[in-house]
């Protein structure tokens, strides 16, 4: 009898342990969904006046229905062959990557030439 008891426990164990390995594999492909962001591209500390910003970095402003979200690129900043275009004022264009949240702050990681500006 309490073999059998053993063998049961050991069952629902292993059932349980593959649900929660399975639904944070899902979570985490949820997470790392890439998306485009359009809108207008800028400098987080120098255009868009963002708190966090210490130092020139790169950001798109994507409206959201009736408000603004500010997303932060995560690549090398001010070092970018893209930032003097917007260090001091906006282009519209769009981030394709992967976007994050720390905080009460958005973060998009771009794909490899996922920075675009419209024509």
């Amino acid at each position: 009898m309490l073999q059998a008891t053993l063998k049961t426990l050991l069952g629902l164990a292993i059932v349980m342990g593959t649900l929660v390995v399975a639904r944070a594999e899902e979570d985490k492909a949820k997470e790392d969904k890439v998306v485009t962001l359009k809108g207008e591209l800028g400098c987080p500390k120098c255009v868009f006046e963002v708190a966090s910003a210490k130092k020139c970095a790169n950001a798109i402003k994507v409206k959201t229905g009736d408000k603004e979200v500010v997303y932060i690129l995560i690549d090398k900043g001010a070092k970018e062959k893209y930032h003097a275009k917007i260090c001091k004022e906006t282009a519209k264009g769009s981030v394709k990557g992967v976007v994050s949240k720390k905080d009460d702050q958005m973060f998009i990681t771009p794909a490899k030439d996922g920075v675009k500006f419209d024509e």
